[in-house]
């Protein structure tokens, strides 16, 4: 819904729970995702009336009920989801599928081709409850939100594999294989944004494969073989894997 004569434009000031905080107290639906409430009291109110009558659809605020939406949009991206994330609550949508996963994080969208992350300041359209037992946030989903640093530490021209020693995730090597070669793929699928393209595959890879051990140098030289085919150089693919280490704590 669109705001109210009186916060159209901002001249409210924002909502105390939005980025640019404000005292709005409107009783009306503005703000989006801000106005989100479980309230009765709100929600049946006169002020929320007109909104009823014209809604055509319900939202929520999954990051206030401390979830993430992993919203794909198409089927090549809901092949992408049931290939590298665990399973979770699925609810069907027009174009594809909603994964709902226990946990908040910074929403984003196109974080990958169809896929957008809705969490925190955002809103999901309520399709109904979905089948499936909700899942933990996981770690390959928060790396997908985290964007490249503008800056990157200087780093010395040659890496190493992670020494390992964390619990191995792999069922068999094909699951490892499997998720090196999508790496690939995504990395030359690429259209833009490449460097961004780069760092996020890398933490997506190093949050599964990264503790355990099971990734080698040759692993490695793979994905460093597919950005340097998009232009990357020897370095920036050095300091992307350096920083993704970095920001995963390995």
């Amino acid at each position: 819904m669109g705001n109210c004569p009186f916060c159209a434009h901002g001249a409210c000031g924002g909502r105390p729970t939005m980025k640019s905080a404000g005292p709005c107290r409107c009783p009306a639906p503005c703000h989006g995702w801000a106005a989100a409430t479980t309230d009765p009291r709100i929600l049946t109110s006169a002020a929320w009336a007109a909104a009823w009558r014209q809604a055509a659809a319900v939202a929520y605020h999954p990051g206030g009920a401390g979830l993430t939406v992993v919203d794909l949009d198409d089927p090549a991206a809901v092949a992408w989801a049931r290939a590298a994330l665990p399973a979770t609550r699925i609810v069907p949508t027009t174009r594809g599928e909603h994964w709902i996963y226990r946990g908040a994080m910074t929403s984003r969208n196109a974080v990958r081709p169809g896929v957008d992350i809705k969490s925190t300041m955002a809103y999901a359209r309520y399709l109904g409850p979905g089948t499936g037992a909700m899942a933990d946030l996981p770690d390959t989903v928060r790396a997908l939100g985290i964007k490249a640093p503008a800056s990157v530490r200087p780093a010395p021209h040659s890496v190493t594999a992670p020494a390992g020693g964390g619990e191995c995730p792999h069922r068999t090597p094909a699951y490892l294989e499997r998720g090196i070669t999508m790496a690939e793929q995504r990395i030359t699928a690429a259209p833009s944004a490449i460097h961004t393209t780069v760092y996020r595959t890398f933490l997506a890879v190093l949050s599964v494969h990264g503790r355990c051990g099971c990734l080698t140098d040759a692993h490695i030289a793979r994905l460093f073989t597919a950005a340097q085919t998009k232009g990357e150089t020897l370095r920036h693919c050095t300091e992307a894997w350096t920083n993704a280490r970095a920001t995963l704590g390995l």
